[in-house]
């Protein structure tokens, strides 16, 4: 198999959605040598597309194979049950190590891990993007839609899956002049920034009307287990 990688995640996405053979894919992935995961995944946006890619892909697989383990989320997380590029890594590590850029899980965005590892610190991206709170799928009801991200794309990708998740999951109550957003803006809440920047985005994703000021309010996270949901906007580009 001689794809890229962006390519063999979408791949794998895509075989997860089906219903299909995942285990050449996997072995592929698995066998990567680690500096042509350096060498493709050469700058942010390929960096996000293939983790967030591979993410949504083995949370979907694991799942689907044995749901039980999402009884106890925190090991479900932490556990190092993926094995990509020769290293074991968990869901955890990509999201909170590469794509969070070394971040403490429940930091809140404000602390770094200082315990990194060598591999972390070399395949993370640069800057963080808070945007990938809304492209990853745990597998609960309250996470965002599945979409096939691709690297030409992926800022207005994520673009719409912010602002498709936020006009989905945000209350605007008008009488009351409140606004209810889902608990991912606190919990990482220096990702996102101050209280004004996340007005900011509630403004410019079209879910408060620019001329109000409403007071911030944050709805309980559904963790009920919720796989194959996928998103019909996106499209795959093998």
């Amino acid at each position: 198999m001689s794809k890229g990688l962006i390519s063999v995640s979408q791949a794998l996405l895509l075989n997860v959605k089906l219903g299909k053979e995942t285990a050449i894919l996997e072995e592929y992935i698995a066998a990567i040598d680690e500096a042509e995961l350096k060498n493709q995944l050469i700058n942010d946006d390929f960096k996000k597309t293939f983790w967030i890619n591979i993410y949504n892909a083995f949370t979907q697989m694991i799942l689907s194979k044995t749901p039980d383990k999402y009884a106890d989320k925190s090991t479900f997380f932490s556990s190092k049950q993926l094995l990509i590029a020769q290293h074991h890594l968990s869901l955890d590590d990509i999201e909170h190590g590469i794509l969070r850029r070394s971040k403490i899980k429940h930091g809140m965005g404000y602390i770094t891990n200082p315990f990194a590892s060598i591999f972390e610190k070399k395949h993370r991206v640069s800057e963080i993007d808070n945007r990938i709170h809304f492209c990853l799928n745990c597998g609960a009801v309250s996470c965002p839609p599945i979409a096939f991200y691709t690297a030409e794309n992926i800022h207005q990708q994520m673009d719409l899956a912010t602002k498709n998740y936020l006009q989905n999951e945000c209350i605007f109550n008008e009488e009351g002049n409140t606004i209810s957003i889902p608990l991912l803006l606190k919990w990482f809440k220096a990702d996102f920034g101050s209280t004004e920047q996340i007005m900011q985005l509630l403004y410019t994703t079209g879910v408060v009307p620019t001329h109000k000021k409403p007071t911030i309010l944050f709805t309980k996270y559904n963790w009920y287990l919720q796989l194959r949901h996928y998103t019909t906007n996106f499209k795959i580009q093998l």
